[in-house]
């Protein structure tokens, strides 16, 4: 039975989750970018394509570097970089509450996160200065066509790299092994995906986390919301029963709600991260592997994963080794 004393505290957490989005907004020294208001709907979403899945026979081989990692403020001329150079700034789109990846510093008042230290990364190798980017807030659903169109110049949002997506656009090396999982109340009962039949579940439109949720159990009822955030929304207000996504982003929700939790589980899917490219920039995707390749060898990766997710998932693992050899 539910109490008004319950009703109230799921009211007050909804209304912190809801205010933590609509506060979240783009890097200071640029204009604020409009954000994507979490909107949840109880409609049975489709999911990442609606297709058969495009299979090849490994998607996590991406484009080799060729010669030297150019020095900052001189790409060569006619690339993509120069051209980014040449506009001042390095435009990414990413998440905005997504915690420890990419969510807004209540404090700082800035987005920061793993995420945003990837973009970081590729705008001092561009630039020499590392906060020369702007940040574009968009939900996971807009993430492919925000490079096809050219509003950003690269995605850095717990993107996995996939088949599908390698037909539409264009991805880095992998740069994080993350897997996805579920999150439920405490003391559910629940230890699997497949302990949820019947009952509602929520996640992101539009993403492999709802592919996979369709896909691995079909007897839960899928319920869609425009990001993990109003997945949580939802949650909270007791409309499903569960959520799901990669463990990296169930860490931040479990982390925004006291009666949440990750329960001990082995991952159900592999979800490979790549900085998503339009695919027709294959000259910034050699870049930026050089700047990935670079960051794994000289320390910089361990450095960011300390920083943000050593502490909820535990001691650093080795970072995802490179894969060469597709060709444009």
């Amino acid at each position: 039975m539910t109490t008004g004393r319950s009703s109230r505290l799921r009211r007050l957490l909804s209304g912190t989750v809801l205010l933590a989005a609509l506060l979240s907004g783009c890097s200071a020294g640029y204009a604020p970018t409009p954000i994507p208001r979490p909107t949840p709907s109880s409609e049975a979403p489709s999911g990442g394509g609606g297709q058969a899945p495009v299979k090849c026979s490994n998607p996590l081989v991406s484009y080799r570097p060729e010669g030297t990692l150019p020095a900052p403020g001189k790409m060569p001329a006619g690339s993509t970089m120069r051209k980014i150079q040449q506009r001042g700034r390095l435009i990414a789109g990413v998440s905005a509450d997504t915690y420890l990846l990419g969510s807004r510093n209540p404090l700082s008042g800035r987005i920061e996160g793993f995420d945003i230290d990837l973009v970081k990364a590729v705008a001092k190798a561009i630039f020499g200065d590392e906060n020369a980017y702007e940040l574009k807030v968009i939900t996971a659903a807009q993430r492919i066509g925000a490079l096809q169109d050219g509003t950003v110049d690269i995605v850095a949002r717990n993107m996995t790299i996939n088949c599908d997506r390698w037909t539409q656009i264009a991805f880095s090396t992998e740069y994080y092994r993350s897997g996805q999982k579920f999150l439920v109340r405490r003391g559910s009962k629940a230890k699997s995906i497949t302990d949820l039949s019947g009952q509602k579940v929520c996640a992101p439109k539009g993403t492999s986390s709802m592919d996979n949720l369709i896909k691995l159990a079909p007897k839960a009822i899928p319920v869609g919301a425009d990001t993990h955030t109003g997945c949580l929304v939802m949650f909270q207000q007791g409309d499903v029963t569960a959520i799901t996504g990669d463990d990296t982003v169930l860490a931040g929700l479990a982390a925004q709600d006291p009666y949440a939790e990750v329960p001990a589980q082995k991952a159900f899917t592999a979800e490979p991260y790549g900085i998503g490219v339009n695919k027709e920039q294959v000259d910034l995707v050699r870049f930026i592997n050089q700047v990935l390749e670079r960051m794994r060898t000289d320390g910089e990766w361990t450095r960011i994963y300390n920083t943000w997710l050593s502490g909820p998932l535990g001691k650093a693992p080795k970072p995802p080794a490179a894969q060469y050899g597709r060709t444009p």
